[in-house]
């Protein structure tokens, strides 16, 4: 246990801007022993949240995009549980693990707020019941997973009726995480089509609904247009001006009076702040919670903000810096040395940053980027996307992995394999026991010859 003099520094979030701040304060603070760093998070890895679509198209393995955060934190504390709860007057974290079933209370003296943010299914009837989603490394998983059975269930004649439905794929949402989504799951789908003889690719219905006029609004107009003319080219449905407004069985209902019968439904549509922001009673915007330009809520100067938690004005523009990976790199390390320099008695910095560029990969090696205000497309953005995210994986052995995977993926087809989690089956039964006392040459004979093979 720390003593009275040792400063507790608890970090919530093992993403982006949490691993940031916890490898900066290591850096910073390693050689003082009156500082106890603890990183609280619900895995016990880091993932790249960049290459999660590539997962669930089976361009990568699940294990490459995964670092565990003990071979990258070497003197952080780690708790791997949920956070419940968050006291601030008594400046404690209520965490557990074990199910819920086991509890702790973490006191702290700086608390970094790095939880990120969660879906929103905004109350559209039937979605969150019927609809997935793409934030984790279970979600890529399980839309693998659903994408591989509804091709075996779709290939046996039985399924006549129902080979269209079993076939439709829909995206909500026309962003980043919808369009490389939706453009990756076309590719896997469509090339798995030749190994099921009785589907054909006229049979296979992909769509992306998007309530904007065009897609990926964040890098403009033209190369909106230009991704929705090749992704239209590759047999993606785009709907334009239309959203979700709710699911009835396994019918999509859209705004437009259209209905989809789409037994796959992706929704990257909407976001919010963590509902557990709520417990931290100052100011916030949009339920994030509003920090000055050091990080730190002017409300509770213990108390620190990064990612997708925080809402950090723009001295440059006076807007909200967006909430992108870029941004929560760089206000992990912000927020570490101004904690670093408040322990030691030093000016804390300013955060100031501006976006380096943003990039897109929407299939069949073409992507789209604009990088400092430059503005192109094609098979040049797909390879700068590949080598710039695959600089900023960490660990090299991740980097050699993907890397590997990528060049496999050129030469051989994408793997068709379910990952699943259920037990092999079993049996107990008396009569078995019985079987082997009457029986024991037969039952020695039939182990003997198992071992042999």
């Amino acid at each position: 246990m720390p003593d009275q003099d040792t400063t507790r520094i608890v970090i919530l979030g093992g993403g982006f801007g949490g691993l940031s701040a916890a490898r900066e304060l290591e850096r910073l603070l390693a050689r003082d022993p009156n500082v106890e760093i603890t990183l609280v998070n619900r895995e016990n890895f880091f993932l790249f949240t960049p290459m999660l679509h590539e997962v669930a198209a089976s361009d990568l393995d699940l294990a490459t995009i995964v670092s565990p955060l003990r071979r990258m934190l070497k003197r952080t504390r780690l708790f791997i549980g949920t956070v419940e709860d968050i006291d601030v007057d008594a400046q404690t974290v209520t965490v557990s693990h074990a199910g819920g079933h086991h509890r702790h209370e973490l006191e702290y003296d700086h608390l970094v707020v790095a939880l990120g943010a969660v879906t929103n299914f905004y109350g559209i009837p039937g979605l969150a019941e019927r609809a997935s989603t793409m934030k984790s490394l279970g979600d890529a998983i399980e839309l693998r997973n659903q994408l591989i059975a509804q091709l075996e269930e779709a290939d046996f004649e039985c399924a006549t009726d129902v080979r269209r439905p079993l076939l439709t794929v829909l995206v909500a949402g026309g962003g980043f995480a919808g369009v490389e989504t939706v453009a990756a799951v076309n590719d896997f789908v469509r090339e798995a089509v030749r190994f099921y003889p009785n589907i054909t690719q006229r049979d296979v219905r992909v769509a992306v609904v998007h309530p904007g006029p065009y897609l990926l609004p964040e890098l403009g107009e033209e190369l909106g247009r230009y991704t929705h003319a090749r992704m239209a080219e590759r047999g993606v449905e785009v709907l334009l001006n239309t959203r979700v407004t709710g699911i009835n069985g396994s019918r999509t209902v859209l705004s437009n009076g259209m209905e989809i019968d789409a037994r796959t439904v992706v929704w990257t549509a909407g976001i919010s702040a963590n509902p557990l922001l709520d417990c931290i009673p100052c100011q916030r915007s949009r339920g994030r919670l509003v920090v000055n330009e050091f990080l730190q809520s002017p409300d509770m100067p213990n108390v620190w903000a990064v990612g997708d938690c925080a809402s950090i004005t723009d001295p440059a523009n006076g807007e909200t810096y967006p909430p992108t990976a870029q941004h929560a790199l760089r206000e992990g390390t912000c927020v570490a040395r101004n904690i670093a320099a408040e322990l030691l008695g030093k000016p804390k910095v300013a955060f100031s940053f501006s976006t380096i560029g943003l990039l897109a990969a929407i299939g069949r090696r073409t992507g789209v980027a604009n990088v400092l205000g430059l503005k192109f497309s094609g098979f040049a953005a797909w390879w700068l996307w590949r080598t710039i995210y695959l600089a900023k994986l960490p660990r090299l052995e991740k980097k050699v992995r993907v890397a590997l995977d990528w060049t496999l993926d050129m030469l051989f087809a994408k793997d068709l394999v379910q990952f699943g989690t259920r037990r092999a089956p079993v049996i107990s039964r008396s009569e078995t026991l019985s079987l082997m006392r009457e029986e024991p040459a037969n039952e020695v004979g039939t182990i003997s010859a198992t071992a042999a093979l």
